[in-house]
């Protein structure tokens, strides 16, 4: 399960902005996961309960949130939504598209608490 890596990923880097930002509890994290990513938001939910265990995000919800996905076409030029299984241009349905959005994970923000002043 390679979400376990990507959850400890994810902690190292919430744990830097903590640091960064002088915050000892992450309330809240918010990510952006498409549909491409190569990523099951339920299996990474699960991983993530494990993973901020000992880290300024032991009380953190997780928020996953999903996106759609968005080509070009190289044909007509026309760039619109599509669906996981037919990557086709939406206006002229040709098959020679470019992947503009859809296979992030994008970390898209953290709700701190108790700040030092210091």
């Amino acid at each position: 399960m390679h979400e376990m890596s990507i959850c400890q990923g994810l902690m190292r880097q919430v744990e830097q902005i903590a640091r960064d930002n002088r915050a000892r509890q992450v309330d809240s994290i918010v990510l952006s996961i498409g549909p491409l990513a190569g990523i099951e938001p339920q299996l990474l939910k699960q991983a993530f309960t494990v993973a901020r265990m000992g880290t300024v995000a032991e009380k953190a919800e997780l928020e996953i949130r999903t996106g759609p996905i968005v080509v070009e076409c190289r044909s007509c030029g026309a760039s619109g939504e599509a669906e996981v299984n037919r990557l086709l241009c939406p206006s002229c349905g040709d098959w020679q598209v470019n992947l503009k959005q859809g296979d992030e994970l994008l970390l898209l923000r953290l709700e701190v608490s108790d700040v030092s002043e210091s």
